[in-house]
Formats: structure tokens, sequence, C-alpha cells
């Protein structure tokens, strides 16, 4: 099962990265493969601030539409996304924000999740490093676009 890694420092307030990845029903905007996104709810739940939502993937000839929980921490700056429901077997990633010493913030995200289709883990076996950097520098871009270049 696919998992990718990485903590990177960005010209960004952790505030601003927080609001960017948090906004997932602009998602279809800026990243790679994402066709769809729809809030289904959101909610309170103690400090975090809870939303359930659709996303569509368009990969090839495979377009999935998937459930998941995202849990926002916005005094932590920390974002949990877990599946509900679609394609995958499983799926989680987390997200953290963090104000660097001397300007920036470091941002870090953890993504690990199986497909239930063999033949589409496999496909994505395949191209999943590079996929996974894809989606990274597409919010890189998309934070380039909103906040200047830092």
């Amino acid at each position: 099962m696919p998992t990718h890694s990485e903590t990177k420092r960005l010209p960004y307030t952790a505030q601003q990265m927080y609001d960017l990845v948090a906004d997932v029903a602009k998602y279809p905007q800026f990243l790679p493969w994402c066709a769809a996104a729809r809030i289904r709810q959101t909610y309170q739940a103690g400090d975090a601030r809870v939303m359930e939502a659709d996303l569509v993937i368009s990969f090839k000839v495979f377009r999935e539409r998937f459930g998941s929980r995202v849990t926002l921490y916005p005094d932590d700056k920390k974002l949990v996304t877990e599946y509900l429901d679609g394609p995958f077997r499983y799926m989680r990633s987390d997200w953290a924000f963090a104000d660097a010493e001397g300007g920036g913030c470091d941002v870090s995200f953890f993504v690990d999740f199986e497909f239930k289709n063999a033949v589409l883990q496999g496909i994505i076996g395949v191209v999943f490093n590079d996929a996974m950097q894809r989606i990274v520098r597409a919010f890189e871009r998309r934070a380039a676009e909103l906040y200047g270049r830092g």
C-alpha cells in the first residue's frame, strides 16, 4: 500500500497554508485529477470542525467518487482526512502546518491508501510517487497564486 510523506518549508504563513488545504470545495480549480468536489456537511466536534466531502477523481479511463471525513484542527493547524466510501480499501492523509523561525512555514504531508480495484492499484503503483509530487506541487502553485511568491 502506497504511502508518501514529506515536509517542506514554504514562504507562506502556517495559517495561509492551512486555509488553502482546508478549502476542499476549491480543489477542482487546481488539483490534478480532481474533477469535482461537494461538501456533504460540516459540524463541530469539540475543538475540531468536521467536514464530510465527496471528491471525483479522474485518471486515464477511471472516474471515481469517494467520500471522506476531513477533521480540521484550526488551533493546531492540522487536518486529518479519513476514508468514508468509494474505490479505496482504506485511505488516510494528514497535513500539519507550523510557522518557521525567520519566516515561512513547515508543511508536513502524509498519505496512505489502497484501492479495492487491483487494476487501478497497479496503475497507481507505477506512477504513485510522480502523482504525489504533482499534487503537492499543485498546492504550492495555488499558494503562489493566492498569496504571491512569498
